[in-house]
């Protein structure tokens, strides 16, 4: 199923767990697995803590040390340090369904992670009975 978002910041992680939460509880699927995907080059998708918005703070800190906005790139749009943050973190995650209910940790959320935004974007939820 696909989803529209809309995100508000250059950089921010959006916390979509409850919206996949969602898709598998309307699936009725007991045992299997969701496949979250993010169809664009300068987002990606994660899992991490959702306990302590510091956590994503650090994260966006760190990817922009490793990956920082430089004019020395190539690309011309501008923009090649969000297309090497969505490379890091990547297009997709996987998650367990156990009991019709997501297997994430205690403090663990699904986020998905725009680096050229502000942007109207989209992410897929697949569920797959297993």
């Amino acid at each position: 199923m696909r989803h529209r978002i809309q995100t508000i910041k250059q950089q921010q992680f959006m916390d979509i767990t409850n919206k996949v939460a969602d898709e598998v509880k309307n699936s009725n699927v007991r045992d299997g697995i969701a496949v979250i995907y993010v169809p664009h080059t300068t987002a990606g998708v994660t899992i991490n803590e959702n306990a302590d918005p510091d956590v994503v703070r650090d994260m966006i800190f760190a990817l922009d040390k490793m990956c920082p906005a430089q004019e020395e790139y190539f690309h011309s749009e501008g923009n090649s340090h969000a297309h090497m943050k969505a490379s890091l973190l990547g297009s997709s995650c996987t998650v367990i369904i156990q009991d019709g209910k997501l297997l994430l940790g205690t403090w663990q959320g699904i986020y998905f992670c725009e680096f050229d935004g502000p942007r109207n974007r989209e992410f897929y939820v697949k569920i797959i009975s297993g």
